[in-house]
């Protein structure tokens, strides 16, 4: 099995089924957890130096965090459904807990963070809403917390692409720090397919091959993207949903197109994730 996929594993007492930490990773900043919670269940967490966005993907939760109280955060049955999800942004050195009102799917997306930021909801206004590409290539994605919204690292977004369509295409990375035209990002995609028993794939590679991995994700992998061009494919008949993490150097999205690839867009626009 590839080294850049990350199958979940059974809950465990605290419902976590997959962590990804910048050690397991063997990168510098960006970490994801997926917690699964049953009605009544509670997951507490605090990090001294590095920020948290806590995204109800599916269910219901309330969430505390620092001294705030939200009551009720997400609703949506399904990441396929047409919604926003919940979403909380957590600061370094700050406690939250995270009581699921039924059966909640919590993503932690975490960074380093810097003091002064304040705990917040973020509201589904603020969660743009975009249609991506055409034909085949079209993917319909909400920017949950994008680079003009406030944190220190931390860039959260989802994405839907339905049965049979292309993804993070033409491939793109932002693996290069070169000031105005690309960022240094590390990058988590968390998938979920519907219905659940489907697949999709994923290839990781960069220019000289160094890296060029397909990997094939079921529901509720998650793929590791350390560099490279990193497009998706949902095969006929299964919908993919993923979410990003990014971090890195800089809180900017700036991508290259694979130049062997880049024809496809004259006239069209930009390839997004």
């Amino acid at each position: 099995m590839s080294h850049l996929r990350v199958r979940p594993a059974p809950p465990d007492a605290e419902g976590r089924v997959t962590v990804i930490t910048p050690q397991s990773a063997g990168w510098t900043y960006v970490g994801f957890t997926l917690v699964r919670l049953v009605a009544g269940q509670t997951y507490r967490g605090q990090d001294e130096t590095r920020e948290t966005c806590l995204v109800i993907v599916s269910g219901t939760a309330d969430i505390e965090a620092g001294t705030e109280h939200f009551a009720a955060v997400g609703g949506r049955r399904s990441p396929f459904e047409d919604a926003p999800p919940g979403a909380i942004f957590v600061p370094p050195a700050t406690a939250y807990a995270v009581t699921a009102q039924d059966t909640v799917e919590l993503a932690v997306c975490t960074a380093p963070g810097q003091a002064g930021d304040a705990v917040r909801q973020i509201a589904a206004s603020e969660m743009s809403r975009e249609v991506r590409g055409q034909g085949t290539n079209t993917r319909y994605v909400r920017n949950i917390l994008p680079q003009d919204r406030p944190a220190h690292s931390l860039l959260v977004v989802e994405v839907v692409t339905p049965a049979g369509h292309w993804s993070s295409y033409p491939p793109h990375k932002h693996d290069s720090a070169e000031p105005e035209l690309e960022t240094q990002l590390e990058e988590t995609y968390y998938h979920r397919i519907d219905p659940p028993q489907g697949f999709g794939f994923q290839r990781v590679y960069t220019d000289d091959r160094s890296l060029d991995e397909a990997v094939l994700v079921e529901d509720g992998d998650v793929v590791l993207v350390p560099r490279g061009y990193h497009p998706v494919g949902a095969p006929h008949g299964y919908s993919l949903y993923y979410l990003n993490v990014m971090a890195g150097p800089e809180r900017r999205w700036i991508f290259r197109n694979d130049p062997q690839h880049e024809w496809m867009l004259k006239g069209r626009g930009v390839s997004r994730e």
